[in-house]
């Protein structure tokens, strides 16, 4: 009854929606009582379910839920300050669910359905949306939402939460304005793009800075000259589509002072590697791995499934064009913590020669099962301090070691 009202109406705000609701919802009632609790928990659905994601929406407006995870029409789970529980809470039908998913990928121009039943797509506020339909999906539609936070969280934060140390986190702020090529690595829901996004805030703003991701994510907001770029899905004739890859190659026409990867899975990691060795110097990225020394290794892996070289050349080029690897780790009491930073020194005699510059010290277990310990300075020295005494940045990271 509400849309019949709104019929023909070019742009229907919020304000319309539910003026329009409230007269529908008194004319229904007819006299009889209903709280203003009631009446404004209808209002709100009829307004969620016309010009935003329906039962969804409450959800993502809650500031304490971090990931989104629905399975099926029946099936919604969240992560809760770092704990998954199950919602007493349903979708009407599959109808329902697939009709919001169709309003979430048509906003950002991607397409999903059974021809192409995967799909990666953003909120408006940029949170991230993972979609897979029947027949990849069994019981139901699956989406998953990786929510954006409001605010930007700088290293300042990660200090407090104890994710990082002060000394840790002035050596990476040193080394970003000392243009290190630096990778980022860790575990699904490790943190990642969080920690991308605070290494960021450390680029001069007087750069040119080029980001490139699969759903728009990086939240930089400190650098003027800035160009942010995101993939495309091919359209259902199949063509049109736009890869990391593609973008990459691009951006090294727009004349960048770095380059920003939000994340390499495949082959484009040749072509972030090549950049990283051809001018680039502090561009960051991030990848998928359960240590550094993994981290080299599934960059190999990307490598080849674009490009037949010889082992050994790949591995020359990783260790010519990565200067320091951030392994990031999410522990058993659910925090995030950064677990090792390592300096790649290079690769000599069919090894990567890796000089580790901090390491989680575990000390046990507290009262309420939180781990113990701490991100430590080692005893090694820092190796190739050249970008540092070239770009007159100091840095007290050879300080006390020998």
């Amino acid at each position: 009854m509400v849309s019949r009202r709104l019929e023909g109406t070019r742009e229907i705000s919020d304000e319309q929606v539910r003026q329009t609701a409230q007269e529908v919802l008194t004319q229904l009632l007819a006299g009889e009582y209903l709280s203003v609790n009631d009446r404004r928990e209808l209002v709100s659905g009829v307004l969620n379910q016309m010009k935003k994601l329906g039962p969804l929406q409450p959800i993502l407006d809650d500031k304490n839920i971090t990931e989104i995870m629905i399975n099926g029409p029946d099936n919604i789970f969240v992560e809760q300050s770092g704990r998954l529980r199950k919602l007493d809470l349903r979708f009407e039908s599959r109808r329902q669910l697939e009709d919001i998913i169709q309003r979430i990928v048509s906003r950002v121009n991607r397409t999903v359905d059974t021809s192409n039943p995967i799909c990666d797509a953003r909120l408006e506020d940029g949170s991230r949306v993972n979609v897979v339909l029947n027949p990849i999906a069994l019981d139901g539609p699956v989406v998953t939402i990786r929510k954006f936070p409001e605010k930007v969280l700088q290293f300042s934060d990660l200090i407090s939460w104890k994710a990082i140390t002060p000394e840790a986190a002035e050596f990476l702020q040193a080394a970003v304005r000392a243009k290190y090529n630096i990778f980022v690595s860790g575990g699904t829901g490790s943190g990642k793009t969080t920690f991308l996004n605070a290494l960021s805030s450390f680029i001069p703003p007087d750069e040119r800075i080029i980001t490139i991701e699969d759903s728009a994510e990086l939240q930089i907001r400190t650098i003027p000259n800035l160009v942010r770029l995101e993939t495309r899905n091919a359209n259902t004739e199949g063509k049109g589509e736009v890869t990391i890859r593609d973008l990459i190659r691009s951006s090294l026409r727009m004349r960048p002072e770095r380059i920003v990867v939000g994340e390499v899975r495949g082959a484009e990691a040749l072509d972030m590697l090549q950049a990283m060795n051809t001018g680039h110097d502090g561009s960051l990225s991030t990848g998928h791995a359960n240590s550094p020394q993994d981290m080299l290794s599934r960059l190999e892996t990307m490598v080849l499934t674009g490009a037949d070289f010889p082992m050994d050349a790949i591995r020359q080029q990783i260790a010519a064009a990565i200067d320091i690897i951030v392994h990031l780790g999410r522990l058993s009491d659910k925090s995030r913590k950064t677990l090792d930073i390592v300096e790649l020194v290079g690769y000599h005699h069919g090894e990567y020669e890796l000089n580790p510059l901090f390491h989680f010290e575990k000390e046990g277990t507290g009262p309420k099962g939180e781990v113990l310990g701490s991100l430590r300075r080692t005893g090694n020295p820092m190796q190739h301090m050249q970008k540092f005494e070239m770009s007159g940045v100091e840095t007290t990271i050879n300080r006390g070691v020998q």
